[in-house]
């Protein structure tokens, strides 16, 4: 199943997409794709729902983030060893955390605005996880059965702004710098999420190529991690990494985004994303 939030900013409606790639409005069903509505219970019933009874909705309508009432964004630096090695800094021994503020989120489509003084704006394609149900000291074993289900993440982040000190936060944080979307793809549509493609262009240039087979660290071993230090609601979102190929790893020189540039990026059964540069 794939939930998401359609229209203006502040305006959204919840919605689920069809076998065809339709969208059909989930409106006097659900009125939002809430943390509530990711439980185990409300997602099965929302499955059970004969899609050709929802009215369809009109085609390039936005679309916002997927899940509303999201209360934290969690993310993992360095967590594809080639990208650790791009970056010239030494693969972790262990998750490295850090939180993405949760007004930079944005929708999948919307454009990304440099903040003042930006410099050195780059990209970062990323598989997503969105919390279900309450995890809090979780074995890697239980890990998964805490996840609702899937997105993609462009974790944009300003690199000048990130390496000024040991804290990473004001370079990932800014507003526009969290696109998440297309939609939220439940759980049992992904079996394996250590088997996915995973890609991103810029102006149509290939930059990323990866599969999530290649983490460090799984998706099971990070909700477990994070678990242990943080308790997890459900609505949170870990974004987990990124593969090879950022403007930052380019050589002989990096490479930075600039006004104009289109990124395009996109996970194997997750949709795809588009961001113009402002």
């Amino acid at each position: 199943m794939r939930l998401c939030r359609y229209g203006a900013p502040g305006e959204e409606r919840a919605g689920l997409v069809d076998a065809a790639g339709g969208l059909r409005s989930l409106a006097g069903v659900i009125g939002d794709v809430s943390p509530e509505v990711l439980a185990p219970a409300r997602l099965a019933a929302l499955a059970d729902i004969d899609l050709r009874t929802l009215p369809p909705v009109e085609a390039g309508v936005r679309l916002g983030v997927p899940v509303a009432g999201i209360g934290k964004y969690v993310c993992i630096g360095l967590n594809y060893r080639d990208h650790a090695d791009e970056a010239g800094l030494p693969v972790p021994e262990e998750p490295i955390v850090f939180l993405k503020a949760i007004t930079a989120l944005s929708g999948p489509d919307d454009p990304i605005i440099p903040p003042i003084g930006a410099t050195q704006l780059d990209w970062e394609a990323e598989l997503a996880v969105i919390i279900g149900t309450c995890a809090k000291n979780v074995t890697v074993g239980e890990a998964l059965d805490h996840v609702a289900g899937y997105c993609i993440a462009n974790d944009v982040s300003e690199r000048a702004f990130q390496m000024q000190s040991s804290q990473w936060d004001k370079g990932k944080g800014c507003d526009t710098f969290g696109p998440l979307g297309p939609w939220l793809v439940t759980r049992d549509e992904v079996p394996d999420p250590q088997d996915l493609a995973i890609w991103l262009e810029v102006n149509g240039r290939r930059m990323q190529s990866g599969n999530t087979r290649t983490m460090i660290f799984s998706v099971a071993e990070i909700v477990a991690y994070v678990s242990h230090y943080m308790t997890l609601m459900p609505g949170d979102v870990i974004a987990t990494g990124t593969p090879p190929g950022v403007g930052m790893g380019m050589r002989p020189e990096p490479v930075y985004l600039q006004s104009g540039d289109v990124v395009e990026l996109g996970i194997d059964g997750l949709g795809r994303q588009r961001q113009c540069v402002a």
